[in-house]
């Protein structure tokens, strides 16, 4: 290995190593100095690295990991309100509005499409299989 290398392998895992941080505590009242802190950079050089390597800031990055779970729990049929603080919002508008802004619907209209659809699920379920794997089964109407 290159001296060229060493660095730049060293300072690749310290950055995977806040971004698993993230992942893990994702719910907490973390911020950005306690991301660099895990990384051992100061938070500038950290977040132009992490920038450079993953396309988003350590806060976008957070936030993006944050819905994720938000649409998970949601899903789960989850209410709304034990969600947002589930995920690590302290506060329901800007979870919704945040939500809003990378979903395309509020939380609380996005739990009600996916209750609608599990009750449609249950009702016709024959809907709800693609064409070609229906065909494949000789299940399709004749």
């Amino acid at each position: 290995m290159t001296s060229e290398q060493y660095p730049k392998n060293y300072l690749y895992k310290r950055i995977v190593q806040a971004k698993l941080f993230i992942d893990q505590n994702y719910a907490d009242k973390i911020d950005i100095d306690n991301i660099s802190d895990e990384a051992y950079f100061s938070k500038f050089h950290f977040i132009r690295l992490f920038k450079k390597i993953y396309g988003k800031t350590p806060h976008q990055y957070l936030s993006a990991v944050r819905i994720q779970n938000a649409i998970r729990l949601l899903q789960a049929n989850h209410p709304v309100t034990d969600v947002c603080y589930a995920v690590g919002f302290e506060s329901l508008s800007s979870f919704g509005s945040l939500f809003k802004r990378v979903v395309g619907s509020t939380p609380s209209g996005f739990l009600e499409a996916q209750q609608q659809r599990k009750m449609q699920v249950q009702n016709k379920p024959f809907r709800f299989i693609p064409g070609c794997f229906a065909h494949q089964f000789g299940w399709h109407k004749k």
